[in-house]
């Protein structure tokens, strides 16, 4: 068998890549930097020419190749290989006639267990009281919170100094663990939005609360910074969603950082280099929790990984999906029962794409070049 073709697809903010083979098997893949799916989408057009002719069955040496062919990395050259990585795999599966859990080792678990990914920024007491209800009505049995600061500057600035901050964040946690009681994680997603400072004060007042993990509680640029955080506050952190390689989640783990890492499939250099961070991750006794904000294909590659790993935390359902919302998307929807996903048993990795994918679901690039700015007028961490 060999790759005959390669052609991308763009839905919402999403891009998905199509393998053909020879066979008559196609792979689907789904790439993860959906701030520059344009320079991405060229990346994965300038591997094109090198899988003509290749046999997709050769996933490590296609990943190595594309991985070491040139000076330059970063996330939109991983991201390509990501989305050319999972479709290879997909092609595997489809091509043996198991899913793609089966080729990782077979399952784990029988059920994935999933948090609600919800996007919400409000901080009206009865809305959050009302919204993580309809979570837990609706089988939901963990649930991300925001806890990165206000939309926009109020107040002159007084919700965003060192005190209200944090007072606030913790007063949001509150009110939500008072509704859904106490058989009900949170992540708390700080998305980056404090500083050392602030995370310390706040993750050492809200482990009163019992969240599962503190998400990103600053930029990871400095692993040294999040270790300090990690070893001063009594919550687990979580971080890695940003990584775009295998050696950055080792230096992270080596200097025990996060008791939680963050992969993301569609980011780091797809199921290949996945698992072997979820086996490196294994080795130092860290859990893992999948980064997955994009669209189906990146759910379905997510669940196979999970299928497949004596670590697992939880895994992210994004918010962009619940209720059906993406159900059209693809061919059979993949399944919420319980609090859990249910591991999909078609060959590859579960989906497909439907035909209408792309006029269903108009292309609409996620991203800014604004940054996010404090009551000051100065930048801030997004």
């Amino acid at each position: 068998m060999k790759i005959t073709d390669v052609k991308l697809i763009y839905a919402k903010h999403y891009l998905f890549c199509h393998v053909y083979t020879d066979a008559g098997i196609v792979g689907l893949g789904e790439a993860g930097n959906w701030g520059y799916l344009g320079a991405t989408a060229a990346a994965i057009e300038k591997f094109t020419p090198y899988l003509i002719g290749k046999d997709p069955f050769r996933i490590e040496d296609i990943n190595q190749n594309f991985y070491r062919s040139v000076y330059f990395r970063g996330s939109v050259i991983m991201s390509a290989i990501s989305a050319i990585d999972i479709a290879l795999w997909d092609i595997k599966g489809k091509a043996l006639g198991v899913p793609v859990y089966e080729l990782l080792g077979g399952k784990t678990r029988d059920k994935i267990r999933v948090y609600a990914s919800v996007m919400t920024k409000d901080n009206d007491p009865q809305v959050l009281a009302d919204g993580y209800r309809r979570l837990q009505d609706q089988g939901f049995n963990a649930a991300k919170i925001f806890v990165n600061g206000p939309i926009q500057t109020a107040n002159g600035g007084m919700d965003e100094f060192f005190s209200g901050r944090i007072e606030d964040e913790l007063e949001k946690v509150r009110v939500i663990r008072e509704a859904v009681g106490s058989h009900f994680d949170f992540v708390l997603e700080a998305h980056r939005g404090m500083t050392k400072p602030e995370a310390i004060a706040f993750g050492t007042e809200v482990a009163k609360y019992r969240p599962m993990v503190l998400e990103d509680p600053m930029t990871p640029d400095n692993i040294d910074s999040m270790a300090e955080i990690a070893q001063r506050i009594p919550v687990p952190i979580a971080t890695g969603e940003r990584f775009t390689n295998l050696r950055e989640f080792e230096m992270l783990m080596h200097r025990h950082a996060a008791q939680y890492i963050r992969p993301d499939v569609c980011a780091v250099g797809g199921i290949t280099t996945t698992k072997k961070i979820c086996a490196a991750a294994e080795a130092n006794d860290v859990l893992v929790i999948p980064h997955n904000p994009l669209g189906p294909v990146s759910t379905a590659a997510c669940l196979q990984i999970c299928a497949s790993i004596p670590n697992l935390g939880i895994q992210e359902l994004p918010g962009f999906c619940l209720n059906g919302a993406e159900d059209a998307m693809v061919e059979e929807p993949l399944r919420f029962q319980d609090g859990c996903m249910v591991i999909p048993e078609a060959p590859g990795i579960g989906v497909e794409l439907a035909e209408d994918a792309a006029e269903r679901y108009p292309a609409n690039e996620r991203g800014s070049n604004a940054a996010k700015r404090a009551f000051d007028g100065s930048v801030k961490d997004w």
